[in-house]
């Protein structure tokens, strides 16, 4: 006699079968190494970078240190070692070539793609050093002795020191960003400002702007603007540009022209927008303060 549930067990069986034949495979874990970190993969925006998210003072030595400022495009900090005043800072961002960098056999563990060398600008009284990231984009970091020079084994210990503490923040994902207020220069695309018919006779003929990599400076030609958050203003004569108290003096072969407000949400301290114009003429920067007042009105109208 034929079983009448025969059928139903067959199209059960059947139905079960196939279930398990189309079900997924087991995902194969991915052992593949991560890939080299690049600048933007490890920091994030550099608009908005919060440089001194990167700097831990607490690896210096046997130091007394103030609370680090940070600006635009870096981050200051002041310390006291063994009655030695020095100053650590961590930025800016770069990416054009540099012929004071050299090979350096850092001691420390340095994440895949990253390497870290040595720059002998101002070897006298500053220990600097670089860390490169995977595309080539490079983080300057310095100690520098702020009243004359002591023993340079001391400030590269410190310089190593801050290195550790920039790839820890690196490798810990600990790096933070800031948020700028609706008025706060650190908003303002500083190349948008020069990139004006206003300015060609100023920053030379065919000249082009060309930006810093966080967008708070741009050079066009002789002319140059900047953007930063300082902790004393500027001293001297003042004068009217652009509607905005402003400061005009030489430095070398550079006319500079400074204007400032307060930094929003930090006391004691200002945005500072800042104008240079260089002399090519051989002279001094007397001879470009002329250009450099011209391209300060202008400039300095446009900023909120």
């Amino acid at each position: 006699m034929r079983n009448p549930l025969g059928p139903l067990v067959l199209a059960l069986g059947g139905a079960l079968a196939l279930a398990g034949c189309s079900s997924a495979p087991a995902a194969v874990p991915d052992d593949s190494p991560p890939a080299p970190l690049t600048a933007s993969a490890a920091l994030g925006e550099f608009t908005t970078l919060d440089y001194c998210s990167l700097l831990d003072v607490n690896r210096l030595r046997s130091a007394t240190a103030d609370q680090p400022d940070s600006s635009f495009d870096a981050c200051h900090g002041e310390f006291f070692q063994n009655g030695v005043h020095r100053q650590v800072v961590v930025g800016p961002l770069a990416s054009d070539s540099d012929p004071n960098i050299k090979p350096y056999d850092y001691s420390g563990a340095i994440p895949d793609g990253l390497a870290v060398a040595q720059s002998s600008f101002n070897a006298a009284a500053s220990c600097a050093r670089v860390v490169t990231f995977a595309d080539g984009l490079r983080l300057n970091v310095s100690v520098t002795d702020s009243a004359g020079p002591s023993a340079s084994s001391d400030r590269c210990a410190d310089a190593d020191a801050t290195v550790g503490g920039v790839l820890a923040a690196v490798s810990g994902k600990t790096v933070r960003h800031q948020t700028f207020a609706d008025r706060s220069w650190g908003r303002v695309d500083a190349c948008a400002l020069l990139n004006v018919h206003d300015l060609d006779a100023t920053s030379g003929a065919g000249t082009q702007p060309a930006g810093g990599l966080s967008g708070h400076s741009c050079i066009r030609g002789k002319l140059s603007v900047k953007f930063s958050v300082e902790d004393s203003a500027p001293t001297g004569p003042s004068e009217l540009l652009g509607g905005r108290t402003s400061r005009v003096g030489a430095d070398g072969a550079f006319c500079r022209v400074i204007t400032v407000q307060p930094a929003p949400g930090a006391a004691g301290h200002s945005e500072q927008a800042e104008v240079d114009v260089v002399d090519t003429s051989g002279s001094t920067g007397e001879a470009a303060c002329a250009d450099a007042r011209t391209a300060a009105a202008v400039v300095f109208a446009k900023i909120p």
